[in-house]
C-alpha cells in the first residue's frame, strides 16, 4: 500500500517499516502537495505524528497553500497533537499563503482550547491576514464575546 495511504489511515507498523525501508519518504509530499506530517496530524493520528517527527519530519513543512501541521489541525482542535508539534518546534505564528496562523484559524472555527494553547505557547494576536483581519476580528464576526475578550 502506499505510504501515504497508510499515514491517512494512520497504519503505524506499515509506515515504520516504509520508514526503515526508504527514509527520505519523511521528507516526501504527496501528489495533491501534502507533506506526511501535515496529513498526519490532520486525520488525527497522534502516534503516526510523533513516528514522522521521530525520523525528521520538518515540523514547519508547508502543503502548497503554505499551511503546517499546526495551521491544518486549528480547524479541528486537535490539542493534543497540537502540544507534540509545538514541543518539536512548531512556529506557532506562521502564515500561509493568505496571511493566515493558526490562531486566526481557531478563532475561525471557534477552538477555544486550542486558542488558549496557542496563546500559552507564545501566539501573536495582533497578526491580520489578507484581508487585514487579526484573530479577534474572526472571534468577533463568530460573536463569541468570551473568544473575542480573550484575543483582544
Amino acid at each position: 500500500m502506499d505510504f501515504f495511504e497508510n499515514i491517512r489511515l494512520g497504519r503505524t507498523e506499515d509506515i515504520q517499516s516504509s520508514l526503515a525501508a526508504e527514509p527520505s519518504l519523511v521528507h516526501q509530499k504527496n501528489a495533491k502537495g501534502f507533506p506526511a506530517l501535515v496529513l498526519a496530524s490532520y486525520n488525527n493520528h497522534y502516534d503516526v505524528t510523533h513516528i514522522l517527527i521521530k525520523n525528521g519530519a520538518e515540523v514547519n513543512a508547508r502543503d502548497a497553500a503554505g499551511n503546517t501541521a499546526l495551521m491544518g489541525i486549528s480547524f479541528k482542535g486537535y490539542t493534543a497533537i497540537a502540544e507534540l508539534l509545538l514541543n518539536n518546534d512548531a512556529d506557532v505564528n506562521a502564515q500561509n499563503s493568505t496571511g493566515a496562523t493558526a490562531l486566526i484559524f481557531a478563532a475561525m472555527f471557534d477552538q477555544q482550547e486550542f486558542v488558549d494553547l496557542l496563546l500559552k505557547n507564545g501566539a501573536d494576536k495582533e497578526i491580520t491576514d489578507s484581508k487585514g483581519n487579526t484573530a479577534h476580528a474572526y472571534a468577533v464576526m463568530k460573536e463569541n464575546r468570551a473568544l473575542a475578550d480573550k484575543l483582544k
